[in-house]
């Protein structure tokens, strides 16, 4: 079977990485701020979408992230939140997710008095018509700030909590990683690790391995968002290799926070030929202008892919979910039998 891009938007896959504000339609973000009288730079698609978007010239982790405060500004209700989770949902639907781990910060959304409980309560509805619509199945990520206060992360942390098995399945840290260290916030990571809860932390895309280190030392991650400078540790990557803690890729969002220079100095191929459990993901869809087939697109030509690689990084993104046992497993399954009838895939022995 030759690999085209309508192959790839067709296989089924996972996203893990995913940010809530940063993914949302540029129409919605036009309508929204109509109807709530919020000032855009331009109402014109186009135009909005050239200013939302990262174009040739990247910038710093920080310039990246300032893009938030145009999204930011159209869901500070109920409503726009629900609109955008439900959107998120049925655009990833359409593009091959069958499962979706949706992270956001409900800080973020307080602005005009929002309540943190309202936040969750809107992203779940949202997520619950697009799962009556089309099955997608998915889950929430509540993310503390590392530049806010900790004390607002044991906030989240606490709010993590009262959501867990009502759709929240895992606690994150977002936000300028560097000169902000993730042991700031470690009273947060261990109340969500005391009561059980999942964790994933950013960390190795703008500071080097010793942020991954302190992610997992120090906070506990189950998983990694970026790691892009694992490679420069190598008894760090040994340990991350050995404990299989999987890695969530973004490609065109490193390149776009400089991260990495250039997808040729990736250390993708690298981490994917010594077995570590890579997962490709969008990061921001709209701010990235990007989605996950596009990723897998990317990563196919330029690391050389073939299809059974793309089975085994699909296969990675399944493995890496904040799922119950039980319901990973019997997805997994459901996925490989797809994967071997309708594209012929081989049936291999999942490790």
């Amino acid at each position: 079977m030759r690999l085209t891009p309508e192959i790839i938007q067709r296989l089924p896959k996972a996203e893990l990485h995913c940010h809530l504000d940063g993914s949302l339609r540029v129409k919605t973000i036009i309508d929204l701020a109509q109807i709530q009288g919020v000032e855009l730079p331009s109402t014109n698609e186009a135009d909005l979408l050239k200013n939302l978007s990262i174009g040739d010239t990247p910038g710093s982790l920080e310039d990246y992230i300032r893009k938030f405060d145009i999204t930011l500004s159209v869901l500070q209700t109920p409503e726009s939140l629900e609109r955008v989770a439900f959107e998120l949902a049925m655009d990833c639907h359409e593009d091959g997710v069958r499962y979706l781990e949706v992270r956001y910060s409900p800080i973020l959304h307080t602005k005009n008095g929002m309540q943190l409980s309202e936040t969750v309560d809107s992203v779940k509805k949202g997520l619950a018509e697009a799962f009556d619509e089309c099955g997608i199945i998915t889950g929430i990520i509540i993310c503390g700030i590392r530049h806010i206060s900790p004390d607002h992360s044991i906030e989240l942390a606490d709010l993590s909590i009262q959501y867990k098995n009502r759709g929240v399945v895992g606690f994150d840290l977002a936000g300028a990683e560097e000169n902000f260290p993730a042991k700031h916030h470690q009273d947060a990571f261990d109340m969500i690790l005391k009561n059980n809860i999942n964790t994933t932390l950013h960390a190795g895309e703008a500071f080097g391995p010793e942020s991954i280190h302190q992610a997992i030392h120090t906070c506990g991650a189950h998983r990694i968002g970026h790691g892009t400078r694992l490679e420069e540790s190598k008894d760090l990557l040994k340990y991350v290799n050995d404990h299989r803690i999987p890695l969530e890729m973004c490609l065109t969002s490193n390149i776009h926070t400089k991260s990495v220079t250039s997808l040729d100095e990736h250390p993708f191929r690298k981490y994917y030929d010594q077995r570590l459990r890579v997962t490709l993901n969008t990061d921001n869809r709209l701010i990235s202008n990007t989605t996950l087939s596009k990723e897998y697109e990317l990563a196919s030509k330029a690391f050389n892919l073939s299809l059974q690689d793309l089975r085994g990084v699909i296969i990675n993104g399944f493995k890496s979910a904040f799922l119950p046992h039980n319901e990973r497993r019997q997805l997994i399954k459901k996925v490989v039998d797809e994967m071997e009838s309708e594209f012929g895939f081989d049936r291999r022995v999942i490790i």
